[in-house]
């Protein structure tokens, strides 16, 4: 089978063409990417192309693939929503209906933990069947809960087609690091504050929790739904369940507690300094995500994490101290010059 995968040089798509291009069933992986890396995965073709509305039609790229795998997403500028949306949004789109028009049996889309309404007041973890309508406040949310909404009417129209939507946790790998520190946290968080024992307290912001998963048993997972017979939802997700104690004690530091409130209004004054890049409509979202329940994927997909949250988390942090990344614009190292980010 040919598979063609968008916004394959970021966290999820270097993940993702290397656990395809490892299995015997695939005869090609197309990565899609804006620019060509200069990454060499065996069994990986890139391919530049822009999904952004006003660029070259997609169709010819996805003709005679068996799937397409959709990770593309710019995660920047948080200043300009408009612009995330034309490419998130309106690119999603014309993804998807490229597929239709090329006959691509298979759609696998990642959405995300962010597509999901705020959890339930008891924290229960939350199935596939709670509510996909996002936190209004945040561009990501209302971007992945809009491709949901979309979905919902491209399946009935297209039934031909099988789509998959991967809601995963947040994703983490050691040559991510240097991506995430940039999407994120920006110049105000130097690499070599992280190393254990070097940092004497982390804040702990109140009401913040979060699941993780390593970047690796996400691609293993989407690898499964391009070839099991398997349609709708799937969510993804690594124990144990993570708050800012876990990531303290994988530092060597104490914490020290931050009201959500005094949290909130340092991050929204940093931002409109623009000394960070992550927006302060982020921090709401997150502290109103749900806890995830993976149980139809172990069922469905015969698949379970071989990485815990906390290991993901180190994995991480010890990217960071290091600068990994990867030959590509968005996960190119620290000190290099780095891309739009995309995933």
């Amino acid at each position: 089978m040919r598979v063609v995968v968008t916004g394959a040089t970021g966290n999820a798509g270097t993940s993702v063409v290397r656990a395809l291009a490892a299995d015997l069933r695939v005869t090609e992986v197309a990565g899609i990417a804006r620019r060509r890396p200069a990454l060499d995965i065996p069994g990986v073709r890139w391919v530049a192309a822009d999904i952004d509305p006003g660029h070259s039609d997609l169709t010819g790229l996805f003709e005679g693939a068996g799937a397409v795998v959709h990770l593309a997403w710019k995660f920047q500028p948080t200043h300009d929503p408009v612009e995330t949306w034309r490419t998130n949004v309106l690119g999603g789109i014309r993804v998807f209906e490229a597929c239709a028009r090329a006959g691509v049996r298979t759609l696998v889309h990642a959405s995300s933990v962010g597509a999901y309404a705020p959890g339930p007041p008891d924290g229960r973890p939350v199935d596939e069947t709670w509510p996909t309508h996002g936190w209004p406040g945040a561009a990501y949310t209302r971007e992945k809960a809009y491709l949901e909404r979309y979905l919902d009417g491209f399946q009935p129209a297209h039934p031909e087609m099988r789509v998959v939507r991967m809601r995963p946790a947040f994703l983490f790998k050691e040559a991510a690091a240097s991506e995430q520190r940039r999407i994120f946290a920006g110049p105000l968080l130097p690499s070599w504050l992280v190393r254990p024992g070097l940092l004497p307290a982390v804040p702990a912001v109140t009401g913040l929790r979060f699941q993780a998963l390593h970047t690796d048993d996400a691609a293993r997972a989407y690898r499964e739904a391009v070839f099991r017979p398997v349609r709708g939802a799937f969510n993804l997700v690594a124990d144990p369940v993570l708050d800012m104690a876990a990531v303290a004690r994988l530092l060597h530091a104490r914490t020290v507690p931050l009201p959500a409130a005094a949290a909130r209004a340092a991050l929204a004054a940093a931002w409109r300094m623009r000394l960070v890049p992550a927006a302060p409509g982020l921090l709401d979202a997150f502290l109103r995500l749900p806890l995830l329940d993976a149980g139809r994927a172990r069922e469905q997909l015969d698949w379970t994490p071989s990485t815990t949250a906390t290991e993901a988390v180190a994995d991480f942090l010890a990217g960071l101290r290091r600068g990994a990344g990867l030959e590509t614009p968005p996960l190119a190292a620290a000190g290099t010059p780095a891309g739009r980010h995309e995933r």
